[in-house]
């Protein structure tokens, strides 16, 4: 009879380093914890293998293909994404998203048919995130566009995100002749885009303020 004792359980799954790696670097992820990532690697172990493969493909082929725009950081398999070549969108307007993630939820809900640039983060001296972690140089460069008319900063309501629209309000744009507005309305305090719905996002970009005068 297999010995059940908690020390040889221990052992077991300690022998397995393979079935470890795989649960430590799903925990690595973003809103996983333990449990989680160990109920992810054993349905893909174990309930369903073949997913595991396609799974591991699709990612190799992803990490292999993808990278960053360009102009806007948004992600794409070419040097610029669909959006910057897409000639139907508003040049005039650059909404400015903390990540790609929020640059998706805004394409979603379908609200916004400007342009973005993605900064891949806020400024968050805590965390070590200062000018020179984020995507503002290719910001300033899309500044000297004499059609542009509109900077709205689509970031959290939270104080990195206040820093980070004042570092872009007095740093990046300065005295530029550029119309300067925040979304906010309908979005509740500390909150992103991310997980906004449709209504939300529509009301937060039509409510939207000019911050010349209030950052």
């Amino acid at each position: 009879m297999a010995c059940r004792c908690l020390a040889c359980s221990k052992s077991f799954i300690t022998l397995i380093s393979s079935y470890d790696d795989l649960v430590q670097g799903l925990k690595s992820l973003p809103g996983l914890g333990f449990r989680s990532a160990e109920k992810i690697a054993l349905h893909l172990l174990v309930e369903k293998p073949n997913q595991a493969s396609a799974l591991s493909k699709a990612i190799q082929n992803a990490s292999e293909n993808l990278g960053p725009c360009s102009v806007c950081g948004n992600l794409t398999e070419q040097e610029k994404c669909s959006i910057c070549m897409d000639e139907e969108r508003d040049e005039s307007t650059i909404c400015i998203v903390e990540s790609v993630t929020d640059l998706y939820a805004m394409e979603r809900s379908g609200v916004f048919r400007g342009r973005y640039h993605v900064l891949q983060g806020k400024l968050s001296p805590i965390r070590g995130v200062g000018p020179e972690q984020l995507n503002f140089s290719s910001l300033s460069k899309r500044l000297e566009n004499d059609l542009l008319k509109e900077i709205i900063l689509a970031l959290g309501n939270d104080m990195e995100g206040e820093a980070t629209c004042h570092y872009i309000k007095e740093e990046i744009i300065g005295e530029r002749d550029v119309q300067v507005s925040r979304i906010g309305f309908g979005l509740p305090s500390g909150a992103g885009i991310t997980y906004a719905d449709e209504t939300t996002l529509k009301n937060a970009l039509e409510g939207r303020k000019n911050i010349a005068t209030e950052i």
